[in-house]
């Protein structure tokens, strides 16, 4: 093997156990203070592992953040994070690059948070998590993992953050007021990312200052550029709310299955009159993201059921 940890305890790594051989290009992935930095210390001889020990076959170089993109054959090619900075073409000729690092036997650590990258580079990943291998293999079966494993800490943390009401701008002749706005999962809880296909709900909370005859309360969700997504009220779905008096405080929800691709989106919510004038007009009141363990593109998940059928040439 060209470069082997053999049950390293170092820092945050525990008992780390892997081998690369010649000629392999390993994207190496995981969260900050997973152990990715240290891995490439101690693959570098730049540290000394407290117990376990590293085998590597000749010399070592490692590139960083800011360092130029040497691609030339060594035994050990350690980066880390050196793409980030590198533009289009310069991406394009590592491509080529790393054809010849592989024939040269160069073997490579590759650490990146580009998804897109180490597809298209690795031939193997390394997930670390609290300093252990937490999945090796194919690049794109590790990475689902990964983003799987990812969309659940970034589930269990929007459903802590706070979530406040932030409009871009706010208007009407003040006869009602939205005076909350909440995006919720499927489990009841108030959150900022929605899975892509739970059911989700929109529960907005609206005070009528003045008497309204007949008041229509509406969401529209768009895109972080401004495509409207989806948008619907209470007229479109039959829901008559009024007459409503001075006073009178009413909470709607709308839900809806969330087949929306990961993206960020926002939503602008509204009270007002069946011939459009506002009461209250909140644009782009709240941010929210939809996640999913896979990458899709667009804003609509179809979730296409594809089939292939082996024809015969006649």
């Amino acid at each position: 093997m060209a470069l082997a940890f053999r049950r390293v305890t170092s820092g945050p790594l525990q008992s780390f156990d892997a081998a690369a051989p010649d000629g392999v290009v390993v994207g190496i992935i995981g969260e900050d203070g997973s152990g990715k930095g240290p891995l490439l210390s101690l693959a570098a001889g730049e540290e000394t592992a407290a117990s376990g020990s590293v085998e590597r076959s000749g010399s070592v170089r490692r590139l960083g953040p800011d360092d130029a993109l040497d691609l030339s054959p060594v035994p050990v090619l350690l980066i880390e994070h050196t793409f980030a900075r590198q533009d289009a073409l310069a991406r394009e000729r590592a491509v080529l690059a790393f054809d010849g690092l592989r024939r040269a036997g160069t073997t490579t650590l590759l650490v990146s948070h580009e998804e897109d990258l180490l597809r298209r580079l690795a031939d193997e990943v390394w997930w670390l998590h609290e300093g252990k291998l937490a999945g090796r293999g194919d690049p794109g079966e590790v990475l689902t993992a990964y983003r799987r494993h990812t969309a659940q800490r970034l589930r269990a943390w929007a459903e802590t953050a706070p979530m406040e009401v932030q409009p871009r701008w706010r208007r009407g002749d003040g006869r009602a007021e939205i005076l909350s706005v909440e995006t919720i999962g499927e489990n009841g809880h108030a959150t900022l990312v929605w899975r892509s296909g739970e059911l989700a709900v929109v529960k907005v909370r609206v005070r009528f200052r003045q008497a309204v005859a007949d008041p229509v309360i509406g969401i529209m969700i768009r895109t972080r550029i401004g495509l409207n997504v989806y948008g619907t009220n209470t007229e479109l779905e039959k829901l008559k709310l009024g007459p409503c008096m001075a006073g009178d405080l009413r909470e709607i929800s709308f839900a809806f299955r969330c087949e929306l691709c990961p993206e960020n989106y926002t939503l602008t919510v509204a009270s007002h009159d069946r011939d459009g004038l506002w009461h209250d007009w909140l644009e782009d009141a709240v941010s929210f993201a939809v996640g999913d363990d896979r990458y899709t593109a667009g804003v609509a998940n179809l979730r296409a059921r594809v089939t292939v059928v082996a024809l015969q040439i006649t």
